[in-house]
């Protein structure tokens, strides 16, 4: 489809505090900043997608379809990774777990995320080793978000099936789950063009084509970009532009 996936949007009540706080829980550094978007990137030479947070008026609605799962290269890094983030305001949340190996929290908006026990199938991934949507058919959902995110399915089971990009990075992966798409997703993925594709029309004509559909979520007329949903109704946006 020629594009790829380039960063996740975080719906902040306050985009300011809320950026500086994963920042600070990622250690990673605030970039672009206007009176519209704050972008936490990761430090030079460590993958990773960029986190963009933007303003919105709505409370946040039920559990997030999309969530970020931290790494952890040991049983000790993953206490004191809890440990630290408990300090810096993170509150330990339950989504139905259970007695999971993993620990689910939630940042100071409530958006959960999980730091993940120790897994050697995130080496190589940088601090965030997987972007989680839950999906009702999450292998279905995997076929379609190869192509939009110019990612390749890596493994697949009826649980969960997941993407990569090559040997480094985080995952994107598709979790299995009976909750439908309700409500506007608090969390979203944009991908633009690739520079040597036909651009952004021709990825939204394939999109649509393999599913997709055009959404409204109050963009308004004249945004740079187009926001699609995929098929079980999450948002994206084409952005305008290209990418290596």
């Amino acid at each position: 489809m020629d594009s790829r996936l380039v960063n996740v949007v975080v719906d902040a009540l306050d985009p300011g505090h809320l950026s500086r706080w994963w920042a600070q829980a990622l250690s990673w550094r605030v970039g672009y900043s206007d009176a519209d978007e704050i972008d936490v990137v990761p430090p030079a030479g460590e993958p990773g997608l960029e986190l963009v947070f933007l303003h919105v008026q709505d409370e946040k609605v039920g559990p997030n379809r999309v969530h970020l799962d931290l790494d952890t290269s040991s049983t000790a890094e993953q206490r004191e990774t809890v440990e630290f983030l408990l300090d810096l305001g993170a509150r330990r949340a339950d989504v139905g777990q259970g007695e999971a190996p993993w620990v689910v929290l939630s940042d100071p908006e409530g958006n959960e995320f999980c730091v993940l026990d120790p897994r050697p199938e995130y080496d190589g991934t940088g601090t965030v080793a997987a972007v989680v949507c839950q999906a009702r058919d999450p292998r279905g959902l995997a076929d379609f978000w190869a192509p939009v995110a110019g990612f390749g399915v890596v493994r697949s089971s009826p649980q969960v099936s997941a993407l990569r990009a090559g040997n480094r990075g985080p995952f994107l992966e598709f979790v299995s789950s009976p909750t439908p798409h309700t409500v506007k997703n608090r969390w979203h993925l944009d991908v633009r063009a690739t520079r040597t594709g036909p651009g952004r029309e021709r990825v939204i004509a394939d999109a649509l084509a393999a599913g997709a559909r055009h959404a409204d979520v109050g963009q308004g007329d004249g945004a740079g970009w187009t926001v699609l949903a995929d098929p079980e109704g999450n948002e994206f946006c084409v952005l305008s532009g290209t990418v290596d």
